[in-house]
């Protein structure tokens, strides 16, 4: 497991070493935006798995497709910065979604992926499945609801580029996904399998989603999961905390921010090494980011999770290689901080040749 950590975007081997609640795996590995003073840095935990074939020797998957599941919406991001939902002169109409974030970021990069998820039948639906299409994410797992809308989202800038956020979803379709509407054949098709926690909140999504990581674990799918917190959706902080722990121990990998690691252990410092701890891990350092202009931090964590995992899937080996996964991170860390030079998620998502240029001109 290896422990990476910079100014820029930043990926680190740790895990809890005393929270309340928070059970841990084998390590965390973590991304972080302070370049343009975000005050969320992202973590992401890895551990490995081997899961035995039926004839008890270990699986390993051939493909590189990486299955997403959980949210499509819309995003209505201000045309100015720095004010109110209620001041902004003007919105930009943006396709987004964390998981579905993640599925674009990985093709735009070159890589396979496939998007597993509900929409409304009207517009706003059909349009994101199109969105799909044409950036060659796989979208036979999309579900269209005749009595629900596409969820939408708007969404506040800080002067500083950071967000907050008014949901308009009650119930919105991505709700109402029924575990029999699952494309159970895709899933078992990955070699990854990416959710969030927000499909958790309600059902029947929320036992669509076990299901459906029950069945990614079963055929030997790495897990890939980003609690991907938004307090305002939930009942409660307690029903958050624990919804969002509660298949804590299904993932392989789980990307965090600091925000998310102070409120699962109720206020700890994310920092305190009391509090986070490097376990299981064959080497520590520090990779480099890049510094940006910050224009709107939507989707800079979603791009991160889309450059390392475009690269796990195509090869899992480099975990065990301090020098590729520095340069794996390197490359995550160009995705994310390239994304948030553009207004709006799936719409700022980099190109591979957009951020190999990117890592060259930093190098020039």
């Amino acid at each position: 497991m290896a422990v990476l950590h910079s100014n820029g975007f930043c990926f680190a081997a740790v895990a809890f070493n005393h929270p309340p609640s928070v059970p841990h795996g084998a390590g965390t590995v973590k991304a972080s935006s302070s370049p343009f003073s975000s005050p969320l840095v992202p973590r992401l935990s890895m551990q490995r798995q081997v899961v035995p074939s039926n004839n008890g020797s270990p699986e390993t998957k051939e493909n590189s497709l990486v299955v997403c599941f959980g949210e499509m919406l819309i995003d209505f991001v201000p045309t100015t910065s720095g004010l109110s939902l209620a001041e902004a002169p003007a919105f930009k109409k943006a396709p987004g979604g964390a998981p579905a974030n993640v599925a674009v970021g990985i093709a735009r990069l070159g890589g396979s992926s496939a998007f597993i998820g509900k929409v409304g039948a009207d517009e706003f639906g059909y349009m994101l499945a199109d969105i799909l299409k044409e950036n060659n994410v796989n979208n036979e797992g999309m579900r269209f609801d005749p009595g629900a809308r596409t969820a939408l989202a708007f969404v506040t800038l800080r002067k500083d580029g950071e967000r907050e956020f008014m949901f308009y979803r009650n119930p919105s379709a991505d709700m109402l996904l029924q575990e029999s509407e699952l494309d159970f054949d895709l899933i078992r098709k990955a070699k990854i399998f990416h959710y969030g926690s927000i499909s958790l909140i309600t059902e029947p999504c929320k036992s669509a989603h076990l299901a459906a990581a029950k069945a990614a674990k079963d055929a030997g799918v790495i897990v890939s999961y980003d609690p991907n917190l938004r307090l305002p959706l939930w009942q409660s902080a307690d029903s958050a905390r624990e919804g969002i722990l509660s298949i804590w121990n299904t993932a392989d990998i789980i990307k965090m921010s600091e925000e998310e690691i102070s409120f699962l252990t109720k206020g700890e410092d994310p920092y305190d090494e009391a509090v986070v701890r490097i376990t299981q891990s064959d080497f520590s350092g520090r990779v480099k980011g890049l510094k940006v202009d910050a224009v709107d931090t939507t989707g800079a964590g979603d791009a991160f999770v889309a450059g390392i995992l475009s690269q796990l899937a195509a090869d899992l080996s480099l975990l065990q290689e301090e020098d590729r996964l520095r340069d794996a991170l390197k490359f995550a860390n160009a995705c994310g901080a390239l994304t948030v030079t553009e207004r709006g998620a799936i719409p700022a998502l980099p190109s591979r040749e957009a951020v190999t240029n990117a890592m060259l001109n930093l190098v020039a």
